[in-house]
């Protein structure tokens, strides 16, 4: 009795694979092929469309493959025996396929020919008793089978003994086969890993996504590998590089995908605690600020800026990153190229180290330590220079000023000794005559001995009192009592204590004037004044008041030659003594009126005026004396 044929429809998104089968299912005489598609989609529609008795379904086709479909298909037509049809073998994958509502997988490796009585069987009808007519195997017939005997080799590929995760997925990303050494990195059962998508392997949400991109792309044709690196899934701390692959047709159209799988944790922790490393150091340069630690590439350009080089030299990163590093040099030393010179002998000695000038941003010059390191990668090649700069400027002047100390302390025991040795020659000669000759001399001599050995006592006991009020005013010892002084009454002690060296000095304005001083300090001053017009200047000699309103303007002036010019801008400093006079004295008073009118809140100058030469001194005004 004949039998109708059963409607059967054919899902597989290769071409040539449904022709051959739709070939041999009409061959049969027992099947009618009702329609065809290329995905999963493909076959939900037909599914619902036609109701087929039997549906022969692909397991990997793009966006939706077969195993996503399956249930969607049954949905639509639930009387539709399912036949699912794979280049991939493996328990693991019919089992997943029976779970999801499969009637049946038939492997791609099995005959052409058998297909027909599988699905015969499936539905349950009785196989045919002989081929029908022209069913017998033709040379198309094996043409076919090794086409798919090509797609199985493809497809087929063994890798339970490899010792690194391996396997096949779906177009769409669904994993269809997977090896041991993958169960074991992912820690789940080979059941589990089948009908998985691979995207859900991955521990974050961004990585997951990544991986489904991929997916996309190998799936369209659009790229042939990816690779990709993401933690595992409900294993903290595990990572893994994942390298996607997507194998083709001799068209170059996408057949399925394959995947490694390798566990990096440990070469990513290494990457990590470098990268910690390499971040603690650079953040410990960059907050370093009494150093400039920065970057040179091959060619002198600034390749990074920490604080410190920001401090050191007035430059934000933006602005000098790119630039030559000569720019810090002065002018004279990038006339000679000495920067690139400094380079070149880092380059050749792997150091260089040295001590000079360098430029700020704002033009300004600082006394710099430098080293410079040349750096060479694995191979020898020049990669750059680091460079270390310290700010020397304060070292080097507290060592001029010790130089300084030094010296001034040399010149003070010159002085010293020099201006104490002619009064002391002086007292123990007058003192030896009078002891041996006493009763010799007449007495004008020795009254004129007396008079030596008295006069040189006062001049040692004077170099004596200017150097101890020299250090107590450099040492702040002095104690100042600051009152309303009239500068009448200052003039008048100045001048007794001067005595009859000085010829008549008239006094002009010093009536009714007050001072706020110290008593004692300011006669000492005037006195000094007084002195060296005395010794040094020529009559007339006079003392000139002028208030000034808040100040009060004392000036000492005589008609003598005055000092050089070349000694006016030292004049008020310490041992600074004119030349060729027989009695330079101690070099000293000039610094102690200026600096004792400095901590009474006023001032000293010298000038000329005419014929006349003035030394100046300005106080603080006092109240008007009471009437």
């Amino acid at each position: 009795m004949e039998r109708d044929p059963y409607d059967a429809v054919l899902v597989d998104d290769a071409d040539d694979v449904r022709s051959v089968v739709g070939r041999q299912l009409r061959l049969s005489g027992r099947f009618d092929v009702v329609g065809e598609g290329r995905t999963g989609a493909d076959a939900i529609s037909l599914a619902a469309l036609h109701r087929p008795a039997v549906m022969v379904l692909d397991a990997s086709m793009p966006d939706m493959d077969g195993l996503e479909a399956l249930p969607g298909v049954l949905k639509a037509s639930p009387d539709t025996k399912v036949v699912m049809h794979s280049g991939f073998g493996g328990r693991a994958l019919e089992t997943a396929a029976r779970a999801l509502g499969a009637s049946d997988f038939v492997a791609k490796a099995v005959p052409l020919r058998e297909l027909p009585d599988r699905l015969l069987r499936t539905l349950g009808a009785p196989l045919s008793a002989e081929r029908p007519p022209g069913a017998a195997a033709t040379d198309e017939d094996s043409a076919a089978q090794a086409l798919l005997a090509q797609h199985l080799e493809r497809f087929g590929t063994v890798f339970d003994q490899a010792a690194i995760g391996m396997a096949t997925m779906t177009l769409s990303g669904t994993l269809v086969r997977s090896n041991a050494a993958l169960a074991v990195l992912t820690g789940r059962a080979d059941s589990a890993l089948i009908g998985l998508r691979y995207a859900e392997l991955a521990g974050t949400p961004e990585s997951a996504m990544a991986l489904r991109r991929a997916i996309v792309r190998l799936g369209r044709g659009d790229t042939e590998m990816v690779e990709t690196e993401h933690p595992l899934a409900g294993d903290v701390g595990t990572w893994a590089r994942s390298t996607l692959a997507a194998v083709s047709d001799s068209d170059g159209r996408p057949l399925y995908l394959f995947v490694q799988m390798e566990d990096i944790t440990q070469r990513r922790h290494a990457l990590d605690d470098l990268r910690a490393s390499e971040e603690r150091f650079r953040l410990l340069v960059e907050s370093v600020t009494d150093y400039a630690i920065f970057m040179l590439d091959p060619s002198g350009h600034v390749a990074s800026w920490n604080a410190g080089a920001e401090r050191m030299k007035g430059y934000r990163a933006g602005d000098i990153i790119g630039t030559h590093f000569r720019v810090f040099y002065p002018p004279e030393q990038q006339a000679v190229a000495h920067p690139e010179h400094e380079l070149r002998l880092a380059v050749r000695d792997g150091r260089y180290e040295e001590e000079g000038w360098r430029v700020r941003r704002d033009g300004t010059r600082f006394w710099a330590n430098v080293v410079i390191t040349a750096l060479f990668d694995h191979a020898r090649h020049l990669v750059g220079f680091g460079k270390v700069t310290r700010d020397m400027t304060e070292r080097r002047l507290a060592e001029e000023q010790l130089r300084a100390a030094k010296d001034e302390a040399v010149n003070v025991l010159d002085i010293t000794a020099h201006e104490l040795h002619s009064p002391i020659a002086a007292m123990a000669g007058a003192a030896d005559i009078m002891a041996e000759y006493w009763d010799r001399l007449t007495p004008d001599e020795q009254a004129e001995n007396i008079r030596n050995l008295t006069g040189s006592a006062a001049r040692a006991r004077r170099l004596l009192d200017d150097l101890l009020t020299a250090s107590r005013l450099e040492s702040g010892s002095i104690e100042f009592r600051i009152t309303d002084v009239p500068v009448d009454v200052a003039i008048r002690e100045a001048l007794a204590t001067v005595g009859s060296g000085l010829s008549p000095v008239e006094v002009v304005g010093a009536a009714g004037v007050t001072v706020e001083a110290d008593a004692t300090r300011i006669v000492q001053m005037l006195t000094n004044f007084l002195s060296n017009a005395g010794r040094y200047g020529a009559p007339p000699v006079t003392v000139e008041v002028l208030p000034t309103g808040a100040t009060v303007e004392v000036r000492v002036c005589d008609h003598g030659p005055g000092v050089a010019e070349d000694l006016e801008p030292r004049l008020f400093r310490k041992f600074v003594r004119g030349k060729g006079r027989p009695d330079r004295g101690t070099g000293l008073g000039l610094f102690i009126v200026a600096e004792l009118a400095r901590r009474q809140n006023g001032g000293v100058w010298y000038e000329r005026r005419g014929d006349q030469t003035c030394f100046g001194l300005r106080l603080p005004a006092g109240r008007p004396p009471e009437s």
